[in-house]
């Protein structure tokens, strides 16, 4: 008798270890391109570049059609997702350069800093861009490693750190993509162990291109379609090492971009396929990115989800998933995706608010999308040129192109689109001034200087 209570007791031990095994929490993986454009891969539309890796995700997981970045540029769309919180709490309105003393705030909350609460383990691979002076660096918002450039790869004076240290002043670009890759493949080996958060934002495609000879040459649009074939590739060889470790099917790997494609830099910026205009505006083109989500058992082969929902969703959605419960006195702006994950329902909202900078430019509110009247930019080396446009109203589903303006055979439902945008934005409350990016140098002294030259040749 005394026996067979030990063997039972033994039996039911063996099956709690087997079910806090089976339940372990569920490994993050996000992978975040760079100015990658919603027409740059083929279960977007692409015809000219293949990414069977990417697309794999979109097969055997979840496609969003309407998934927006929370700005048209890269800092504000990183901190966004980062926290769930618009960048305008923040007052991130732009980009940080390599001059900047400022950052994403320190008392901001980051995704890997909730998941700590849950003993993961964190880890960054690529560009930050969040400020890099040491108090902003990734170790010091709840990561406990990084390896990368710690802003875009055109900024001056291109660096790799390791934590907080500079390992290398000399970075070959070429090999940035295959050194991300590895390092992302061995933060996955040391940890596969425990549950854990790789955040990976490749540099690419963002100007300038590079490419490992292995590509080159093998797409059919050139330097910037080889440069995602080789993103594709990592991709591929992540999803290899989750698969060879057991891992896939405890693992959502989400792939998406900071904002749109680079229109200003033709054949090296990308495309947005059907969208209007691209990065650093407002249309869908600028803000509405290629996103795909795979979590094998969990996520139903295939979905597509037509509804809106953005980069801030992914901070609750994550908390959800592992069971953290947010601080309900902190403003979160985005909502929890678990629900359309699983094919369990819709998003809670349908309505977006579209900021350029400081200011709210426009608004959706399920089909239909009001845009606030735009003076135009006459185009420089750095972004398009855009004609003014009047208050546009557009149905964005029937014209994606944004190119048919509803507002006059429409206006009562336009009038009613800039009420609703005015009460979203107004329910935000007071927001802190802009960040300082970067300073302007005092020339100044420069007539005196001139003044001295003068009087030298007369002397």
């Amino acid at each position: 008798m005394k026996l067979t209570s030990l063997v039972l007791a033994l039996s039911l031990f063996a099956i709690s270890c087997s079910n806090e095994k089976t339940e372990r929490p569920p490994n993050i993986i996000h992978i975040f391109a760079d100015d990658l454009g919603y027409g740059d891969i083929s279960s977007f539309g692409a015809t000219d570049i293949a990414t069977p890796n990417i697309d794999r995700l979109a097969n055997e997981g979840i496609k969003f059609t309407d998934f927006y970045s929370a700005a048209h540029v890269c800092s504000p769309s990183r901190a966004a997702l980062m926290t769930g919180r618009l960048p305008q709490r923040m007052g991130i309105h732009g980009v940080f350069f390599p001059e900047s003393y400022t950052g994403m705030p320190e008392d901001e909350e980051t995704i890997a800093e909730k998941l700590k609460e849950k003993n993961y383990a964190t880890g960054i691979v690529g560009k930050w861009h969040l400020g890099h002076m040491r108090k902003f660096l990734p170790l010091q918002q709840g990561f406990d490693s990084y390896f990368g450039i710690p802003y875009s790869n055109d900024m001056e004076s291109v660096v790799y750190l390791d934590g907080n240290d500079v390992v290398n002043f000399d970075v070959d670009q070429h090999y940035t993509t295959k050194t991300y890759t590895e390092k992302a493949i061995d933060f996955i080996e040391t940890h596969k162990a425990e549950p854990f958060f790789l955040y990976l934002p490749h540099n690419m495609p963002h100007v300038p291109l590079y490419v490992s000879e292995d590509f080159e040459g093998t797409s059919n649009r050139g330097l910037y379609g080889d440069v995602i074939q080789e993103i594709d590739w990592s991709v591929g060889e992540i999803l290899n090492k989750l698969e060879q470790d057991g891992l896939l099917e405890n693992t959502l790997v989400i792939f998406s971009s900071d904002n749109g494609p680079w229109l200003v830099m033709e054949d090296h910026g990308g495309s947005a396929g059907h969208l209007r205009e691209g990065k650093q505006f407002t249309f869908d083109g600028g803000m509405r990115v290629p996103t795909l989500a795979m979590w094998k058992g969990k996520i139903e082969a295939g979905q597509v989800y037509e509804g809106l929902a953005s980069q801030m969703d992914w901070f609750p959605t994550i908390m959800n998933l592992v069971g953290i419960t947010l601080d309900p006195e902190r403003a979160i702006d985005g909502e929890d995706l678990t629900d359309v994950l699983l094919n369990k329902g819709q998003r809670a909202s349908d309505e977006y608010l579209f900021f350029d900078g400081a200011q709210a430019q426009a608004f959706r509110k399920g089909d239909w999308k009001i845009k606030l009247p735009y003076e135009g930019f006459k185009g420089a080396g750095y972004k398009s040129a855009v004609a003014p446009h009047d208050t546009l109203l557009v149905n964005i589903k029937n014209n994606p192109e944004e190119d048919v303006n509803l507002f006059r055979s429409n206006r009562e439902k336009g009038l009613e689109l800039i009420a609703q945008m005015k009460k979203a934005h107004d329910a935000l409350g007071e927001l802190p001034a802009a960040q300082v990016l970067r300073t302007s140098a005092d020339n100044s002294h420069y007539a005196h200087v001139q003044e001295l030259l003068k009087n030298r040749i007369k002397n």
